[in-house]
């Protein structure tokens, strides 16, 4: 999650590494900074036993059993009560850090959903505002359960700020973002000869994953 101020990033939800934050699909998110002393302590864990544990086996995963979330709002709705309170903590996280970035951008214009789960899932937008409209966030139900390949606004009428969902194109953007690069100062500094640039910028190797 990214809070942007006057088009630049002013914090994200995640640290040094993905696993601060918000509750993944197996990442803890943020946890209590004394857990590994515990686990180690109380349970005998080692390091990376602890590593795999917060990054790979816990988050919804943990909870609920899979960390697919089609899955478990399937289960949800049949009962599992596991599945609910997973869906219940990751919302929760979700609610907690937009009152956090709320705070610190005094403002709210827009509020984006985007990526798989943000993009496909109406349930969790609506769990993620649900309570909401007092600070001017409020979805429409009809407008949250309709489906496009376009970016749509989601917003009840008349609340000021608009809820957005936007489908994702993680590879135009590494594409734009290279482009970018290959195009910039670090490329040209060395420039000579007419046709030098071109040269330049084969000598380095990119791989899109």
């Amino acid at each position: 999650m990214a809070a942007l101020k006057k088009g630049k990033c002013i914090d994200t939800s995640m640290g040094m590494t993905p696993l601060e934050g918000l509750v993944m699909g197996t990442r803890c998110g943020d946890v209590d900074p004394a857990l590994p002393f515990f686990l180690a302590d109380h349970l005998k864990m080692s390091l990376s036993e602890i590593d795999k544990l917060l990054n790979k086996e816990s988050g919804v995963k943990g909870i609920c059993g899979t960390n697919d979330m089609r899955e478990v709002l399937e289960k949800k709705k049949a009962g599992d009560n596991l599945a609910k309170i997973a869906v219940d903590v990751y919302c929760y996280r979700i609610k907690k850090y937009i009152g956090a970035y709320l705070a610190a951008l005094e403002s709210l214009d827009g509020l984006v959903f985007t990526g798989g789960v943000g993009e496909n899932s109406p349930d969790i937008r609506h769990l993620c505002c649900k309570g909401l409209s007092k600070l001017g966030i409020e979805i429409d139900p009809q407008k949250n359960n309709e489906t496009g390949k376009e970016i749509r606004e989601i917003n009840s009428p008349d609340r000021e700020v608009k809820i957005l969902v936007v489908p994702t194109n993680e590879e135009l953007k590494i594409a734009q973002e290279t482009r970018k690069v290959i195009d910039s100062q670090l490329f040209r500094r060395h420039k000579g000869a007419k046709g030098q640039r071109h040269r330049d910028t084969i000598k380095f190797s990119f791989l899109f994953v």
